[in-house]
């Protein structure tokens, strides 16, 4: 079943890249941005964790987290922040419950060859833990401009 506006939004502790470990129960009372992404260090993936990153102090006079997950491993999450300098929440979710409870693990297609992967998505969580906004199959042009105005709105 997709997720939509008005859900309350999946519970999870995961491990992130050499910090303690998110756990959004303990994060509720803060709105949070959660954006779903395939791959570490792919251009698509790295643009908008850059974009993210550059626009976190908007999100934080907002009061908002910012957060990004995929399946990647801990160590190579924190590869990937150290070669671009990034400074958001990156989890790592390889078993992927995350992935499939808020409906992002996907069958996917390339070339005719079909596999699974993260469908690249985004979740606005109010303080109260319900979805306020949802994006899926996101294109990065435009979309952390398009995160931050719906931010502002809440």
């Amino acid at each position: 079943m997709l997720i939509k506006e008005g859900d309350t939004a999946p519970l999870f502790n995961l491990p992130t890249d050499g910090q303690e470990g998110f756990n959004l129960s303990e994060k509720l009372g803060a709105t949070i941005v959660l954006f779903f992404y395939p791959k570490d260090d792919t251009p698509g993936c790295t643009k908008e964790a850059i974009e993210f990153t550059a626009t976190k102090a908007e999100f934080e006079k907002l009061g908002v987290i910012l957060v990004g997950m995929s399946p990647d491993p801990v160590k190579k999450h924190a590869k990937f922040r150290a070669k671009h300098e990034l400074d958001v929440v990156l989890v790592s979710d390889e078993e992927k419950t995350t992935l499939e409870a808020y409906n992002v693990w996907v069958e996917k297609s390339m070339y005719g060859r079909k596999y699974m992967g993260v469908e690249r998505s985004t979740f606005l969580i109010n303080s109260d833990g319900t979805i306020a906004k949802v994006w899926r199959k996101v294109k990065v042009p435009g979309h952390v401009d398009a995160v931050l105005e719906a931010a502002r709105s809440l």
